[in-house]
């Protein structure tokens, strides 16, 4: 059952390591850990090294969940999921799931849930959502870095400079190779789907039982609850959700908040297309991703200058520049 209005809450995991280890404040490891507590499962998208797809799996372990956390700028592909949670719920009649994934997804598996029976064992979280890039464009780009060796681990919001500034790399046969270039083409909106510049979830009203995200310009609207490590915005739509965010309060310290504290843009409309998209491909397309690199995903020197200062500010804060005495 929907609540009158939607509650907003901002939090952090009280673990410390667990903390530094996730994108933000440790939103979807705090949710997971209600269920695996009662032996319930997870539904959520993990990497797959092998094929270098992001996949949604069923997961009942925290050592599985572990391998889920983190930001991944790329699209997940659902595969046989929906079928894989019925079958699993049926099989465990006493037990409920958690769904973890975009708000497209999400509805989707509301949806299904609903017309098969199961919906009322399920507890569904949907995701703040920039928008997904062109599985192609991924696939590409893994080629060019693949030049130089095999990849063993990917991370787009590494904290090792803080929240605010956070790292991307690929670890290529234990060197750390920059996926800048490609995150740069990701957030200027270029390489974004059409559909997710309509996208009909962006708003913070909505009916999966709870959203969560980077809690944005806390540092601004409520500095005394800023951390460097990060901050997660819970927006709770339903009873249900609420019963869980109640239940996993004592694993992170938490906070009410507001609409307007919490105000970000894909919480009233979906990204904007970038005005020049259809040069982008035009170019992807006749001169192919060496090309596309170069031009629009490689730093200008203001933005390399801003980018150092963030570390520099971060280090001074956190008392990590070392000292010449």
């Amino acid at each position: 059952m929907l609540l009158p209005e939607t509650k907003v809450y901002g939090g952090r995991l009280r673990d410390q390591e667990q903390l530094r280890m996730s994108s933000s404040g440790g939103a979807f490891t705090a949710l997971s850990d209600v269920f695996f507590s009662s032996e319930n499962a997870v539904v959520c998208s993990i990497y797959n090294y092998n094929n270098h797809q992001q996949e949604y799996r069923l997961i009942t372990t925290k050592d599985e969940r572990d391998k889920a956390r983190g930001s991944k700028y790329i699209q997940s592909i659902p595969g046989n999921i929906f079928r894989v949670a019925e079958r699993w719920l049926k099989d465990n009649p006493e037990k409920e799931l958690l769904f973890v994934g975009m708000g497209c997804q999400a509805a989707g598996f509301k949806s299904y849930a609903e017309t098969k029976g199961f919906r009322s064992r399920t507890i569904i979280v949907d995701i703040i959502c920039h928008g997904s890039p062109s599985p192609e464009l991924w696939k590409e780009y893994l080629k060019h870095i693949e030049k130089k060796g095999k990849i063993n681990n990917i991370t787009f919001k590494d904290k090792r400079n803080g929240w605010k500034a956070p790292t991307a790399v690929a670890t290529v046969d234990g060197v750390e190779i920059s996926l800048d270039p490609y995150v740069k083409i990701f957030y200027n909106r270029k390489g974004l789907r059409p559909s997710c510049h309509k996208c009909p979830y962006a708003t913070i009203e909505r009916t999966t039982d709870i959203t969560i995200g980077d809690f944005w310009h806390i540092d601004e609207k409520m500095p005394e609850k800023y951390d460097e490590m990060g901050t997660s915005l819970f927006l709770v739509h339903t009873k249900k959700g609420l019963n869980i965010f109640d239940r996993a309060k004592n694993s992170i310290e938490w906070f009410e908040s507001n609409t307007n504290d919490c105000w970000q843009l894909n919480l009233e409309m979906p990204t904007p297309m970038a005005k020049d998209r259809d040069l982008f491909w035009q170019d992807y397309y006749t001169y192919g991703i060496d090309h596309i690199i170069k031009k629009y995903g490689m730093d200008s020197v203001i933005d390399v200058v801003k980018r150092n200062v963030k570390k520099i500010m971060y280090r001074i804060i956190t008392g990590k520049c070392k000292s010449n005495n």
